[in-house]
């Protein structure tokens, strides 16, 4: 993966905090930016300030499932650091705010508009950019990195968009929409673009990238280069290669803007913004198709997408930016622990800041795929881990979990099970345990993106294992579930989408089939009743993308109810038999207001900027 490179060459144009020195450099930094035209490394480090702060989920303090019902987290308790807490919690707790001060890790405005000014000043210089003596090469170079950065400012334009969007007065409104370089004398008190035509510019800059980009970085033979090459007299495939090859990978492709261009369509498609995007379900299922078609569609569902991230042997071998069949794009391979760190119980030296609620649990069939409420799942509410979706196990650990390869005082196999019972009052992993200092809020644990091979603590007190890992930035599993949300708005459950062979539900059948419900009896008792259909569609999207950092949003452009009580589960025993008993998670509210399903615009720009104006109710927060 060539992404660190990326970084380290974006950094070479200082990014400076002062707004003259942004918009037009200092005038010690004059002949910095005159070099650009000689120097290749620092007009590719302009270009590549597309690739800062990709808005990909880094670390646990990034978690937003923490604002949901999915998950809370036990920060308050553990987390001596306010820089390190995840401020996503405050926010569900109804400590969100657009004043100067207030807490919004939503907040885009100032890194989104910075990237783009970087990528605009780019393309406004690059026709005087030379990156070889060899004239047809470096047509090439222009047209890969001119691809990459339409495909970049897009992405950035999108991010921006869906942090601070909202109404006005009954008019949707987006977010300044920047395709040309800002210099001091523009005028900057200008109102909002109309999200429609944010939309329209996303749009634009994707099918612009991906006239210049290759569908993916592979390399070629001499007969294999593109006949728009073969035309300037690109004779050898060396040449093409150097530009256009595999040594590229992990780059904007033309493949990950189709996947960027079918998020945007699901997204603008939405209830939360439908009726001024310009964007329909059919267009949704259609951009999401497109990418699909290209892999077999259903046919090419990975059959071990849904534990992508502890398929140890792939990881390992995803070097020099290849992908496994899951993975449309992913960030770097790094060898950690971090996440283990964070997450693991406290008998296995975990601060198990993640906790999956009893909402989220609940949400996970049976194996027969009945939801658990149905009469006919089977489900025994004081046996409740009986019998369950295959899923269940794989994504949350529990009472009565085998989980991690060794305990923290036995360099052993994990022989003892996980205990999340209140009984035993030394039991640091039970539900609120008072010792250890890291307890579970809801008696679960995450299961899932951990790799048990790591090893916080190993006998004796000391000792670390860490193990390879990447992040997942887009998934062909959630590509599929938009096609599966979009199809079924569009043309019903059974109907497939123009261009497409497979229908909304022959998308859920295979995913929950992949899952390990065999025998779907649920599924084709609904597959004709669109509002069930619909239902079951999100409930898979937040079974399949959990703790990947998609339920906050789908929440808020489905205009669902972000307000649900989060729950937990006390298990006791009582004459030698454990009991089950649903309770609220002590402490924790959700507290959202109705304007919350849009972001607000920071009060700082628009005492600054008049035109601008605050996204309705925000005025109040």
């Amino acid at each position: 993966m060539k992404l660190n490179r990326i970084i380290k060459l974006a950094v070479l144009i200082p990014v400076v905090a002062a707004c003259d020195d942004l918009i037009e450099p200092g005038i010690e930094n004059n002949q910095d930016f005159e070099m650009l035209t000689k120097v290749p490394t620092n007009a590719a480090g302009l270009a590549m300030h597309g690739y800062s702060d990709l808005p990909y989920q880094g670390g646990v303090s990034s978690f937003s499932d923490v604002a949901t019902d999915d998950a809370v987290s036990n920060d308050d308790l553990s987390v001596k650091n306010e820089w390190e807490k995840n401020q996503y919690l405050k926010v569900g707790n109804g400590l969100w705010s657009s004043k100067q001060g207030g807490i919004n890790p939503l907040d885009q405005w100032t890194s989104r508009r910075t990237n783009i000014q970087y990528v605009n000043r780019f393309l406004d210089e690059m026709d005087g950019f030379k990156w070889t003596g060899n004239a047809v090469v470096n047509e090439m170079f222009k047209d890969q990195i001119k691809g990459e950065v339409y495909a970049l400012r897009a992405l950035q334009t999108f991010y921006f968009l869906r942090a601070h969007c909202g109404y006005v007065g009954g008019e949707l409104l987006g977010v300044p929409c920047l395709t040309h370089p800002e210099t001091a004398g523009d005028n900057f008190n200008v109102p909002r673009s109309s999200f429609k035509d944010c939309i329209k510019q996303i749009f634009s800059d994707l099918e612009e990238a991906r006239t210049y980009l290759p569908y993916d970085y592979a390399n070629v033979k001499d007969a294999e280069i593109p006949e728009k090459y073969k035309a300037i007299g690109v004779d050898y495939a060396e040449d093409y290669n150097r530009v256009f090859g595999a040594n590229k990978s992990g780059r904007m492709s033309g493949r990950i803007a189709a996947a960027l261009e079918a998020q945007v369509a699901l997204f603008a498609a939405s209830p939360a913004y439908s009726d001024q995007s310009g964007v329909t379900w059919d267009d949704a299922a259609k951009k999401a198709a497109e990418l699909l078609n290209t892999i077999g569609g259903v046919s090419g569902i990975d059959p071990n997408g849904n534990h992508w991230y502890n398929n140890i042997d792939e990881i390992r071998s995803a070097r020099g930016g290849s992908v496994p069949a899951e993975i449309i794009w992913r960030g770097n391979v790094s060898e950690t622990n971090s996440l283990e760190t964070d997450c693991y119980p406290a008998s296995l030296a975990g601060k198990a800041r993640i906790n999956p609620t009893q909402n989220l649990v609940d949400a996970f069939p049976m194996a027969n795929g009945y939801p658990i409420t149905d009469a006919a799942s089977g489900y025994d509410p004081q046996d409740p881990y009986e019998g369950r979706d295959p899923r269940f196990d794989l994504y949350i650990v529990h009472d009565g979990s085998d989980f991690g390869p060794y305990r923290s005082t036995d360099k052993i196999k994990n022989t003892d099970l996980i205990n999340t019972t209140v009984d035993d009052k030394d039991n640091i992993d039970g539900l609120d345990a008072e010792k250890g200092g890291f307890p579970t809020r809801t008696g679960y644990y995450m299961r899932k993106l951990l790799n048990e091979d790591c090893i916080i603590q190993m006998k004796g007190g000391s000792g670390v294992s860490a193990q390879h890992k990447y992040d997942a930035r887009i998934r062909y599993t959630e590509i599929f579930l938009a096609y599966a949300e979009a199809a079924n708005e569009a043309y019903g459950p059974t109907s497939p989408a123009p261009g497409a062979s497979y229908s909304a539900y022959d998308v859920i059948k295979a995913i929950r089939q992949r899952g390990g419900i065999e025998d779907d009896q649920y599924l084709e008792s609904i597959k004709s009743d669109q509002s069930k259909m619909r239902d079951l569609i999100r409930n898979e999207r937040r079974i399949e993308l959990c703790f990947e950092g998609h339920r906050f949003w789908d929440l808020r452009r489905w205009k669902a109810n972000l307000n649900e009580p989060v729950k937990a589960m006390e298990i006791k025993t009582v004459n030698g038999k454990k009991t089950y008993n649903v309770v609220d998670v002590k402490n924790e509210i959700r507290n959202y207001d109705d304007c919350m399903y849009y972001g607000p615009v920071p009060e700082t720009e628009i005492n600054k900027w008049p035109a601008l104006k605050q996204n309705d109710g925000w005025n109040r927060f």
